[in-house]
């Protein structure tokens, strides 16, 4: 079983930052990549970044220059620092994996989900 967590959602002023991990853990044989989507009340979910095991990274137009992702991939771990922070990020931040999980019937290529982190910024 797989797992994602994500941590350090909050409240912050326009202009602040905030800094979100998400920690994958299970029966992980290996991670292709990982990334961060948001979803505003009432819109769909739509891509922030992603980062590859390898460190190639893709944005969105409207945070690239604030935000940027990592990985750390000894620890399945990825960040994604926002900084100078607009109203308009506010949205629950949903981290996902695209992985290989070792199940007892094999190696299994799957994408999995974290439950999200509110991120809200006043103006």
């Amino acid at each position: 079983q797989v797992k994602l967590v994500e941590f350090g959602g909050g409240w912050v002023q326009a202009g602040g930052s905030l800094r979100l991990s998400c920690v994958a853990s299970g029966s992980i044989f290996s991670i292709n990549g990982m990334g961060w989507h948001r979803q505003a009340p009432g819109q769909q979910r739509n891509l922030v970044a992603t980062i590859t095991s390898g460190g190639v990274t893709d944005y969105a137009d409207s945070v690239k220059g604030r935000f940027t992702i990592s990985i750390d991939n000894a620890n399945n771990t990825v960040y994604l620092q926002m900084n100078s922070l607009k109203p308009e990020d506010t949205a629950v931040y949903y981290c996902n994996a695209d992985l290989i999980s070792s199940r007892r019937t094999g190696l299994i290529l799957d994408d999995y989900w974290g439950q999200g982190t509110q991120v809200a910024v006043t103006s």
